[in-house]
This record gives structure tokens, C-alpha cells and sequence, in this order.
């Protein structure tokens, strides 16, 4: 008996898809029956590859930040696939300066990219799922939302915002079979905290850092983000919204 996916014949949106988290989370979907949408600034193969493999994918580049590139997103998904099931809004940026050193064009683009974009993603899918009386939400916003670290001022109030602007969109949409969670993923192998630990003078005394910081003592991989995106978008955790979940290796009970 073939098996079947957890999001067969579902129809779904990875903004910032094309690398790191997003990218884990793109393939997972798929690998799980799912028809994707990556949406992302940057040109990326992971659509091409999904439909070499047999799957269903299609890039839009889109600046989630710009409310018309976000409009045309959705406009194209439901026009290539019929609808929308599932949004995974993943898109974001990092930081690594203190309050008085950054700007307001630093400010607005951090907070823009991580937190804005959820509001437009958002915004504009809701109305495609309210329609079908379904759907399902799943933001990504991280454990530096739920506490404080010197040098990520915008970032963890962006942050801290995924998680407050989830439980609001979760009690906006239960009414019409809109479930809206999120997870908040600790220090994980990906681009942006290569690039993060670049910005050091010692980029390997800063992994060893983050490192001590972890009760599991290791830094995360990406997969294991999209298996945890991937239960919140299942039927697995259908009596589940306005929550996040932290997949952090334990950082945040220290």
C-alpha cells in the first residue's frame, strides 16, 4: 500500500522557502504530498527541484515586506493550485548590534521582514481560507521571542510580536476552522547564523558560545524545525491553536 502524506492534495505557502529553515520546510511539505508555493527574494532550485523529483512547486519572488508582491503571491497560488491550505510565514532576517548602533532603516527592515511580513502573508491568505471554512497558519518566530540577548534589540521584539500577532490571528479566525500557531526555533545550522557568527571577531569562540547556552548541547539542523512546522500544519494537531512551540534544545530553561 502506497503511503499517503500528511498534507496530500494540500496546497501550501513557505515564504523565505528557498534556504535554511524554509528550504527544510518546502521539501518536507512536499515530501509529504503537498503542492508549495516558495516565496522569496532570492532564486533558489528548490521549486525546480520538487518537480524533478515528481512533486508540485512553484516559485514567485516576492518581498514580503511590499503589500502588491504579497497580493500577487496569493493571487498566483491560487491561480496555479485552486486554494490555500496551509501558510508557513518563515520569512526573516537576523541582527547582531546594539541599540544605539542601529539605524531606523535597520529597524524597519528587521522588523519588516519578520514581523510586517506575517501581517501581509496573512492578511491577504485569510480571506482564501475563510472562503473554504479552513486552513491553517504556522509562523515562525523564535526563542529570542520569549527572552532577551544583548546586540538583537529589533529582532527579539520582532520576534516577540510573531508570537502575540499568532494568538490574535488565532482567536480573529477559529470561528471560520482557521487553526494559527508557531514555533520558536533555537540556534539552528542555517545561512543566517553563519552569517551571525561572521559577524565576530572569533567566529568560532561565538558557535562555542551559543553551544554552552544549550542544555542538548549541540546546535539544531533545519529539519528538525520542518518536522515540528509540519505537525503544527497536520491534521495530527487539529485541537491545537494560538500556541507556540519551542524547538531550542532547551535554551530558554536555562
Amino acid at each position: 500500500m502506497n503511503r499517503r502524506g500528511e498534507l496530500e492534495e494540500k496546497v501550501a505557502i513557505v515564504t523565505g522557502g528557498n534556504s535554511g529553515i524554509g528550504r527544510s520546510i518546502s521539501e518536507l511539505f512536499s515530501q509529504e504530498g503537498a503542492k508549495v508555493v516558495i516565496a522569496d527574494m532570492q532564486e533558489g532550485e528548490v521549486a525546480q527541484n520538487i518537480v524533478k523529483q515528481g512533486g508540485s512547486a512553484k516559485f514567485v519572488k516576492t518581498d514580503v515586506r511590499n503589500s502588491s508582491q504579497v497580493q500577487k503571491l496569493v493571487d498566483a497560488c491560487v491561480s496555479e493550485f485552486g486554494g490555500i491550505d496551509v501558510v508557513c510565514n518563515n520569512a526573516g532576517v537576523g541582527q547582531n548590534q546594539p541599540v544605539s548602533d542601529t539605524t531606523e532603516e535597520d529597524w524597519d527592515r528587521i522588523v519588516d521582514t519578520n514581523l510586517k511580513s506575517v501581517f501581509l502573508v496573512s492578511k491577504y491568505a485569510v480571506p482564501r481560507m475563510v472562503n473554504r471554512q479552513e486552513g491553517v497558519i504556522v509562523n515562525t518566530s523564535s526563542q529570542l521571542g520569549l527572552t532577551a540577548l544583548p546586540g538583537r534589540g529589533a529582532y527579539c521584539a520582532s520576534k516577540a510580536g510573531v508570537i502575540l500577532l499568532t494568538r490574535v490571528l488565532a482567536l480573529e479566525y477559529a470561528k471560520y476552522g482557521i487553526r494559527v500557531n508557531c514555533v520558536c526555533p533555537g540556534p539552528i545550522q542555517t545561512p543566517m547564523l553563519e552569517f551571525t557568527h561572521n559577524q565576530e571577531a572569533d567566529p568560532a569562540e561565538s558557535r562555542r558560545n551559543i553551544i554552552s547556552r544549550v542544555p542538548l548541547a549541540r546546535i539544531g539542523m533545519p529539519d528538525e524545525i520542518a518536522q515540528a512546522v509540519l505537525f503544527l500544519a497536520s491534521k495530527r494537531s487539529s485541537y491545537i491553536t494560538g500556541q507556540h512551540i519551542v524547538v531550542d534544545g532547551g535554551y530558554v530553561i536555562l
